[in-house]
């Protein structure tokens, strides 16, 4: 038995703009402005920033990061967090995770984190305007996707009774005509000589009328016929909830006789 383990994964990239950069400076050790959330591979996620890091008395660094919302999860990504010119479109990759994909949990949070000297980046291109822009590159894999390639193809259900009963219904390329009572039923020819001896005899058989394109029928109402018509081409009953239980006991001796006629 042969099976086939195919790993689904779902991609999508995060964008977070902090306008008025130099006023986040200052908030305080541990605080930290993030994205709104962001749903990828069924897993909710923010990108963010904190202003203020640093050792001693001192805030010589921030830090950018991505981080698992959800909870509890252990999904597995791949990544890449970078800082954008917004006008330029100029990036730099501050941490990236590409070739192995790495274990989040909400537990261990943030994972992909990394630190950078607040000189470098305010002297930078990439802090223009007072406005910094991050952006992650986020691939999610979802659970693997186990696929037995013995096994036969799963064939769709039939529906064919379905698509003759809107050909009677729709009377597209009907090439004969049934009359009764004044009222006019297409049909197909080949569908009625397929489902009733009577009919393929009456229709194909050596004695017809090559020439007749509509007959007409004596001593059947028009709705039993209708009916009638709908079992051939379905083999199904049509509903009857209009009817009472009387009218449906006769619709149903009208039927059998119409079957009896026609067999």
């Amino acid at each position: 038995m042969a099976s086939r383990c195919t790993p689904a994964r779902a991609k999508a990239t995060l964008t977070f703009e902090i306008a008025g950069y130099s006023l986040r400076k200052g908030m305080g050790r541990g605080k930290s402005v993030r994205s709104a959330p962001v749903s990828v591979g069924g897993y909710n996620w923010c990108i963010g920033c904190c202003p203020d890091v640093g050792t001693g008395e001192t805030n010589d660094y921030l830090t950018v990061f991505l981080m698992l919302l959800s909870n509890p999860a252990e999904p597995r990504a791949l990544y890449d967090l970078r800082l954008v010119n917004k006008a330029s479109g100029l990036s730099s990759s501050v941490v990236s995770c590409l070739e192995s994909p790495m274990v989040f949990n909400c537990d261990h949070n943030p994972i992909a984190l990394e630190a950078i000297e607040r000189s470098r980046l305010e002297g930078s291109r990439l802090l223009q305007d007072d406005c910094l822009v991050i952006e992650c590159d986020l691939t999610v894999f979802k659970e693997p996707l186990i696929v037995d390639e013995s096994a036969g193809l799963q064939m769709p259900p039939s529906n064919l009774s379905e698509n003759l009963g809107n050909l009677l219904k729709t009377g597209e390329e009907a090439d004969v005509t049934f009359e009764i009572e004044g009222e006019i039923f297409p049909v197909h020819k080949i569908v009625l000589a397929m489902r009733s001896p009577v009919f393929k005899a009456q229709l194909y058989g050596p004695m017809r009328d090559k020439t007749i394109q509509k007959i007409t029928v004596e001593d059947m109402q028009p709705a039993v016929f209708s009916a009638f018509l709908h079992f051939i081409y379905t083999d199904l009953l049509p509903s009857m909830e209009d009817l009472d239980d009387d009218e449906k006991k006769e619709m149903v001796k009208h039927l059998l006789v119409a079957a009896d006629r026609s067999s």
